[in-house]
C-alpha cells in the first residue's frame, strides 16, 4: 500500500513538473519557445520544419504557424522571400515591414494585407481569400535562415499579432 501511494506520488509529481515545463520546437540552431497560447502540432508536409497553432476567439479554426528551414545555404534570402510571400496575394497587397530584436538577431517582419491566394506553392489551383492577413518572420539562423509564415482572416489575424512577435523573437 505504501509502494502504491508513493507510486501515485510520484507520478503527479512528475506530471505537475512537465503540465509547467516550457515547450519548445528546435528548428536548426534555435530554440523557439511554444508555451501557451501556442500548441505544437504535427506538421502536414515534409517541407515544414513544425506548426504550431494558436486559437483565437471568435476564429472558426485555430491559425498555424509554419516553420520552414531549407538546410545550409538554402532558402533565399530576407528580400527574394519577402517578395515571395507579398506574391501569393492577388494584385498589391498592402504591407509593411518591421524589423524586430530576439536576443543579438535581428528578424524582419512582414504583414500583408488583401486578398491571399491560398493553395500549393508550386503550382495547382489557388482558392481567393479576401481580406486575409500574412504574418511573415524571418529569423537568422546559424547557416540559414527560419521562416515562420502565418496566413488568416485579418480580424483573427490582429488578435494573434503579439502572439506571433513573442514567437518570433523568442528562440534561444
Amino acid at each position: 500500500m505504501k509502494t502504491t501511494l508513493r507510486t501515485l506520488a510520484l507520478i503527479l509529481s512528475l506530471g505537475t513538473l512537465s503540465a509547467s515545463a516550457e515547450d519548445t520546437l528546435k528548428v536548426a540552431d534555435l530554440t523557439f519557445k511554444t508555451a501557451a497560447p501556442w500548441k505544437v502540432v504535427p506538421t502536414s508536409s515534409p517541407m515544414r520544419a513544425g506548426t504550431v497553432q494558436l486559437s483565437v476567439d471568435g476564429a472558426e479554426k485555430p491559425l498555424e504557424a509554419v516553420f520552414y528551414y531549407f538546410g545550409a545555404g538554402q532558402g533565399g534570402d530576407t528580400e527574394a522571400n519577402i517578395a515571395r510571400w507579398l506574391g501569393q496575394f492577388e494584385g498589391t497587397p498592402t504591407s509593411k515591414r518591421e524589423e524586430l530584436t530576439a536576443g543579438d538577431k535581428k528578424v524582419a517582419l512582414v504583414i500583408a494585407d488583401g486578398t491571399y491566394l491560398d493553395g500549393p506553392p508550386f503550382g495547382g489551383t489557388k482558392t481567393p481569400r479576401p481580406d486575409y492577413t500574412l504574418l511573415g518572420a524571418i529569423v537568422p539562423a546559424g547557416d540559414a535562415n527560419v521562416f515562420i509564415k502565418l496566413t488568416g482572416p485579418k480580424a483573427d489575424v490582429a488578435k494573434a499579432m503579439d502572439a506571433f512577435k513573442a514567437l518570433a523573437t523568442s528562440p534561444f
